[in-house]
């Protein structure tokens, strides 16, 4: 009955929603809010990688907040003492408990109006006598959508190719265009939008340069250091309506941005409206269809399909990666909330921690490229800082890789780099690219680790250790925030990163590189826990409270050093350390920590605990847009915090979740090269009897699919990118039939040798 059921089974499949396999997500993941929205962090988000827009606005006004992805203030903080912005002056000023000077030579760096990403402005439109009924966004045409009272409807895209928003609004009735810089803005009273935000008028620029003219608005805006920037709209008037269209345009594209931009844009204008979408649905066509999820929860797929949404519109190749905001800087009047920029100690390495299970290779190499781009100036701030040859990533860092300091136990802490490396050793995993292998991720992560391992001495106990530890954001910027070396989060992100190295040595057949990784890991020790098994921060520290920043779990998630397959200690220790962080309660908790901790309890095998934490991190820790906000929006108790600062990692840990719910494919012995198991399905809770999801990727190379029906796994199918050997974890029920292969058991795993391009397939027999 294989066969006959197999294609029962396809033909159920296909009645079913698409979203599951490949090909964009249901009507239902659309957004759709009734006007008024009253403030640009909860508007419809539209992108291309580069530049980005917001709708959002009432009554008869549209506003479009305006962005850039690589509008950015670099000059250094007013009084930097270079000369003494040295790890060893820190070390020594840490030894000394000289925090005044510390605050003076390494925090002035953060807490000065720059360094710092700019918002580019706002597009106001006057519809006259119109009202805007409500906001939506069509994901899988990323189109946003302005319903008008009148039944009309504006359509918007921001198209990739020739860099524009693109806007029409439908009928004769004539558009009124308004340009505003972030300056007119604050005039008009400024939002507070979360810390270390300062009003944009104190970085002294002059006012910007107002013109018009042949339909096009524009403001030439001087900023610092040569840059310069252009906000421009357009409007042409055609038989169907209003044509608008709208860019940024900067020094970085030519000596006259004003010129650039108009010629954008007029090319724009001259082109019909089903010729500018072609390549824009081409684009996001082929980005669906990459992979695809199908949940049985509409609030979670709704998530879901608008993180995915926030890769193909915020992060592209070519373009500047996903800093704290994306495409979506503040438009308030003032710089965002942490100035925007690219915080190391949790938000990037986690804003990129979704694309590897999806797929979306060219989203993740927005960042890697990034990395990689960088690396002479990472290799100077080894020099320069540390005094070590190799690279370095500041924590917290501008665009160009230029140190921001800020809170320096984390900011300028080495093991930044280890968490940051470890996506480029993923990005291998996942894709089985030997030539990135040897052309990207082995150099960056060697030269990472060569960095970290200059500065290890051997402590008492022998033991290699750092001059200074810390746990983020542990005791946030307190002295007591420096701990005794090491603290266990930089214990394990040094250990994850040697051990990838092993793997990456032995796979381009360098034996002595591997041993030598193996040595240093090896001689990091143990990690610090109590004798019950709890993980503390280091050897005399425990977690004090809640906290938000689950930094001494780090090894049981992102990283596999501790997992229930590694025997009785292991086990011991996860269960100690939960039910500590459990007992602690989530008061202090944002919400990235709802999501890390969801994504966590299901690497653990938790599934109802995480799918619990995951429900509570989309109903009270998104705006009603899908961003996510740090803060608890619903009053009820999950968290202290009640802010809303926006940031974007936690958007990506809840994808990450899903991923982690529904496949992993981590390695039991991390360190031996090819040893991941693909697990499907594994910890998938009771709320989710039917789900369903094609093409997700796993370490190896291997694209899966596979559909659950009533609780039980019912198909699965796995393409082999290259020759090896798949080991598929064997939680399938007894009525499972494999239909081209038949595997070896080989304890907990089903084994089959495969070849490039050859199919995995089972399905269940009745």
């Amino acid at each position: 009955m294989v066969f006959s059921l197999l294609a029962g089974l396809s033909m159920a499949l296909s009645r079913d929603s698409d979203a599951g396999r490949g090909t964009g997500p249901a009507w239902s993941s659309n957004l759709d809010l009734k006007a008024p929205i009253t403030t640009w962090d909860e508007g419809i988000p539209l992108g291309n990688g580069l530049t980005g827009g917001l709708l959002w606005g009432g009554g008869n006004q549209l506003n479009v907040s305006l962005d850039r992805g690589d509008l950015w203030d670099e000059r250094p903080a007013k009084g930097m003492q270079w000369d003494k912005f040295t790890y060893a002056n820190l070390v020594r000023m840490v030894q000394a408990r000289d925090r005044s000077g510390i605050d003076d030579i390494f925090e002035r760096a953060y807490y000065d109006v720059h360094p710092s990403k700019l918002p580019g402005g706002r597009l106001v439109l006057d519809l006259g006598p119109r009202q805007v009924q409500s906001f939506g966004l069509d994901l899988k045409g990323a189109e946003g959508q302005v319903q008008l009272a009148a039944g009309d409807r504006i359509r918007a895209w921001w198209l990739g190719r020739d860099q524009v928003g693109r806007l029409w609004v439908p009928g004769s009735q004539p558009v009124g265009i308004k340009l505003m810089t972030p300056g007119m803005v604050a005039t008009q009273g400024s939002q507070d939008v979360g810390p270390d935000s300062r009003g944009v008028g104190l970085l002294g620029y002059p006012p910007a340069k107002f013109g018009d003219g042949e339909g096009l608005y524009w403001y030439d805006q001087e900023a610092a250091d040569g840059l310069r920037y252009v906000v421009m709209a357009g409007v042409k008037s055609a038989a169907d309506g209003q044509h608008i269209v709208t860019t940024i345009t900067s020094t970085a594209d030519g000596p006259d941005p004003v010129a650039v931009a108009k010629q954008r844009l007029r090319a724009v204008l001259t082109r019909p409206l089903t010729t500018a979408l072609k390549d824009h649905q081409a684009w996001w066509s082929d980005f669906w269809a990459t992979s695809g999820v199908r949940l049985p929860e509409a609030h979670i797929q709704r998530q879901y399909d608008f993180v995915r949404y926030l890769y193909g519109s915020g992060s592209r190749r070519g373009a500047p990666p996903m800093p704290l905001q994306g495409v979506w800087t503040a438009d308030a009047g003032s710089l965002p909330p942490w100035k925007g920029d690219y915080h190391n100690d949790l938000n990037t390495q986690m804003t990129y921690m979704g694309y590897q299970g999806a797929g979306q290779w060219d989203a993740g190499l927005s960042y890697l490229d990034f990395l990689w781009e960088r690396r002479p100036r990472f290799q100077r701030f080894a020099r320069e800082f540390y005094g070590t040859e190799g690279l370095s990533t500041p924590g917290v860092m501008t665009l160009s890789g230029e140190p921001l300091a800020g809170w320096v136990q984390y900011s300028l802490s080495p093991t930044m780099t280890a968490w940051s490396a470890h996506l480029f050793y993923l990005h291998w995993r996942y894709t089985a690219d030997d030539e990135f292998l040897r052309t990207r991720a082995y150099p960056w992560c060697r030269e990472a680790a060569e960095c970290i391992a200059a500065l290890l001495k051997p402590d008492a106990d022998g033991r290699l250790v750092l001059p200074t530890s810390s746990s983020p954001e542990i005791f946030d910027n307190s002295d007591r925030a420096w701990l005794k070396p090491n603290s266990n989060y930089d214990l394990m992100s040094m250990r994850m990163l040697f051990l990838s190295l092993v793997e990456m040595a032995t796979a381009v057949g360098d034996k002595d590189e591997a041993a030598k990784w193996q040595k240093l890991s090896d001689d990091l020790g143990d990690y610090h826990v109590r004798e019950d098994g709890t993980l503390r921060l280091n050897s005399e520290e425990d977690l004090p409270g809640s906290h938000r920043h689950l930094s001494n779990l780090m090894g049981l998630h992102p990283f596999n050093l501790i997992h229930p397959e590694g025997g009785y200690e292991d086990r011991k220790r996860i269960r100690a350390s939960l039910a500590e962080w459990e007992s602690k309660g989530t008061q202090g908790w944002v919400g990235y920590s709802f999501s890390w901790m969801s994504a966590l309890q299901a690497r653990m095998g938790n599934a109802e605990e995480a799918h619990r934490l995951l429900d509570i991190y989309a109903q009270a820790f998104v705006l009603r847009n899908g961003f996510h906000a740090n803060g608890d929006q619903t009053d009820k108790g999950y968290s202290g915090f009640r802010y809303r600062p926006f940031t974007l990692e936690g958007n990506f840990l809840a994808m990450n979740a899903v991923h982690e719910m529904l496949l992993q494919s981590w390695s039991p012995t991390p360190g031996k090269l090819d040893s991941e198991v693909v697990r499907v399905f594994p910890a998938v809770p009771d709320a989710w009897r039917d789900v369903e999801f094609n093409d997700l990727r796993a370490e190896g190379g291997y694209r899966v699919s596979a559909t659950r029906r009533q609780g039980v796994t019912v198909h699965v199918k796995v393409v082999a990118s290259r020759a090896g050997t798949l080991r598929l974890r064997n939680n399938f029920d007894d009525r499972f039939a494999w239909l081209n292969q038949q595997p070896r058991s080989v304890g907990p795993d089903l084994v089959f040798t495969v070849q490039a391009g050859e199919v995995i397939e089972g399905v269940i027999t009745e």
